[in-house]
């Protein structure tokens, strides 16, 4: 069976993914990326592809690509971002990815071609890193954010755009005694409102990335709040990793 690769080296986490001549997953893993990129790449690919792979074409992209000397070849986020989007939506649809430390907005004609992407690397805020830091300093564990939110009764208006001030702005509604639910759902409130600025007009939305796999409230919020269709690929985190294991079939075929 022939078998593709691609990996994703994020600043936070690394996916590895396997597709078949069929382009069906095979093989997937994630781990924390951590300070040693190289390494992990491998861990995360001999988990997902075992460990006799040296005629395995592979595509690395992500943060940390140019660390994976052991690549077939590198290709852009916005690369392979957008040919992973647009494998689930064969039609013009903007992506956008929530990752750890930024966001991308991706405009993909109905071909598939990019059309156009804006990406924000200022600060934290609005991507994974922000809900971590925030999640913490409210004592309120990743794993119970999504449902906490669920059960808030009103949207509390987190308007800071930098995390120290955030949290200072969230400690003053703990003061006057605002129920943590609606807290946790300003937060993700706030991650849509920092995406949403980046935002062109679209009829189909595709979102990716860990936080909306891990908080599907994120996609709720978009769908409340954006004149669109919203959808959601099957494994949003892999969405990268899944779209450099399809250019590493396109380009060895």
């Amino acid at each position: 069976m022939n078998r593709y690769a691609g990996i994703d080296i994020g600043s936070c986490t690394t996916k590895a993914v396997v597709v078949d001549g069929d382009n069906n997953i095979v093989g997937c893993h994630v781990l924390r990326s951590g300070v040693d990129y190289r390494s992990v790449a491998q861990e995360a690919l001999n988990a997902a592809l075992g460990k006799n792979w040296d005629n395995t074409p592979i595509v690395a992209t992500g943060y940390g690509r140019h660390n994976i000397d052991f690549a077939t070849v590198v290709k852009t986020e916005i690369a392979c971002h957008a040919k992973g989007g647009f494998h689930y939506i064969r039609r013009a649809l903007t992506l956008i990815d929530i990752g750890g430390q930024d966001n991308k907005v991706i405009k993909i004609d109905d071909k598939g071609h990019r059309l156009d992407f804006k990406m924000n690397r200022k600060c934290a805020a609005g991507t994974g890193t922000f809900i971590e830091e925030i999640a913490a300093k409210m004592g309120v564990p990743l794993s119970e954010m999504d449902s906490q939110a669920r059960q808030a009764q009103k949207r509390i208006k987190i308007g800071s755009f930098c995390t120290v001030f955030a949290s200072t702005e969230i400690l003053s509604h703990i003061r006057l005694g605002v129920p943590m639910p609606d807290l946790v759902r300003g937060v993700f409130e706030s991650v849509v409102d920092r995406v949403m600025e980046m935002l062109p007009t679209s009829d189909t939305v595709l979102l990716s990335g860990g936080v909306v796999e891990y908080n599907p409230i994120i996609s709720d919020i978009f769908k409340e709040r954006v004149k669109a269709e919203i959808i959601v690929p099957p494994h949003p985190q892999l969405t990268g990793a899944f779209g450099a294991a399809l250019l590493a079939k396109e380009l060895s075929g």
